[in-house]
């Protein structure tokens, strides 16, 4: 067999999502761990843990797939690393694990994968993209995600405050690090270490800091770093479809129009000048759901979701609103951009997605920038809980890569 070698395109930090879909056909990307769903994609090397990646692709018929991997550094660039040198095995094969839907006016079949698995296995730290492609046509990209593998040989120890360097229980939160660097693994902190911090998952806002504040004998601290600063934001709205036959959480109605049921949902509101109100969500994540089936993966239909946001019936000019969840990542700009009704006075934007529970949140984009600011839909609320993913790379001198030598998963307000 002749494994295939298109090379993937990459783009730098904050540019790309963890999830990216080049195939419309393809819904319903969910890349997780098998012992927590609700954790950030990453491995520890040695571990009984494993990779989930589950996705639909809407057909009638079966489609034959297969998947390789891409070693990254840590601004998501390939490495230098061969195939042979981070991974077991021919870094490609098949998907066996699918399965039609059954009972739902959607037609699709329901892919799974895991790794490590008996044809490929990690031998080096870092990140990885998966790029999933059909097996008859190797050069055509189906969707990409992105996962790491941590080595966790140093300590880490994250903290999260809204006392910042740039206000006091206002507006911002500000992450702190210190990297405890057990058997020297680190020989150069100021000249090797790249650190990332993700909020929720974003990458829009994502952080990257090069140089540590201070090192003290085996303690490497990052703190006071306004790099490290982000904008509380609010907490995650919430919906849920997981039943065509009730009314469920935040949803208006569900109709039935040939060929899919349609939930249309309660009409959003700003929330910039709100009160804080704690509401205990998945940080972004989505969850499928059919509380009417045994089986969610294959007996969850299809719904077109109609989303409505009320900006006080006037259009705002100088940028444009998009929706952001983790449901959101394969999506393009344009899909998941709310688009102005001047019939309604507000901003509508429909989607078909798999019944579930949903988070999501407003995002507006300023024109001529790519990052979302939470402040002026949902509103900046010091109290947020936010969850903090804190990656450590290391790159020693001559070395053709970037290790990922730990992380830390914090949240702020609790």
């Amino acid at each position: 067999m002749v494994a295939a070698v298109a090379l993937i395109s990459i783009a730098t930090h904050g540019q790309d999502a963890w999830v990216t879909i080049s195939d419309p056909s393809v819904k319903t990307v969910k890349v997780s761990l098998e012992s927590n769903p609700y954790f950030p994609p990453i491995l520890i090397m040695g571990s009984d843990d494993r990779l989930n990646v589950n996705f639909d692709y809407l057909d009638y018929d079966v489609h034959y797939l297969r998947y390789s991997l891409q070693h990254c550094n840590a601004d998501w660039r390939p490495s230098q690393l061969m195939e042979s040198e981070y991974a077991t095995g021919f870094n490609y094969a098949d998907i066996t694990d699918y399965e039609q839907s059954y009972g739902t006016f959607a037609h699709y079949y329901n892919y799974n994968l895991s790794l490590p698995n008996d044809d490929i296995a990690f031998t080096k730290s870092g990140n990885y993209v998966l790029r999933v492609y059909p097996q008859d046509d190797p050069d055509k990209t189906l969707f990409t995600a992105r996962f790491a593998v941590s080595e966790n040989t140093v300590r880490v120890y994250a903290g999260v405050t809204s006392r910042t360097d740039l206000d006091y229980n206002n507006e911002s939160q500000q992450v702190s690090v210190d990297i405890e660097n057990r058997n020297n693994v680190i020989l150069d902190p100021y000249g090797e270490l790249t650190i990332v911090v993700n909020q929720n998952m974003r990458t829009d806002n994502e952080a990257v800091v090069t140089r540590p504040t201070m090192v003290l004998g085996k303690k490497i601290t990052y703190d006071h770093n306004q790099s490290l600063i982000f904008k509380a934001g609010n907490e995650y709205r919430r919906i849920e479809t997981v039943s065509i036959n009730t009314i469920n959480m935040g949803v208006d109605r569900i109709e039935y129009f040939e060929p899919y049921y349609h939930a249309t949902l309660l009409i959003d509101e700003r929330r910039d000048n709100t009160q804080y109100l704690y509401d205990k969500t998945q940080n972004g994540r989505f969850t499928i759901r059919n509380s009417e089936c045994d089986d969610s993966f294959v007996c969850a239909d299809y719904v077109v979701t109609h989303f409505s946001l009320d900006t006080g019936g006037r259009m705002l000019n100088g940028g444009k609103i998009y929706l952001q969840g983790e449901f959101t990542e394969g999506l393009s700009p344009s899909t998941r951009m709310m688009k102005w009704d001047g019939a309604t006075g507000m901003y509508l934007c429909d989607l078909l997605l798999k019944q579930g529970a949903y988070n999501y949140q407003y995002l507006w984009v300023p024109d001529g920038t790519t990052t979302g600011i939470t402040g002026k839909i949902e509103g900046d609320k010091y109290q947020t809980v936010n969850e903090y993913l804190v990656r450590i790379y290391d790159h020693h001198i001559g070395a053709r890569y970037d290790r990922l030598i730990g992380y830390a998963i914090i949240n702020s307000g609790l």
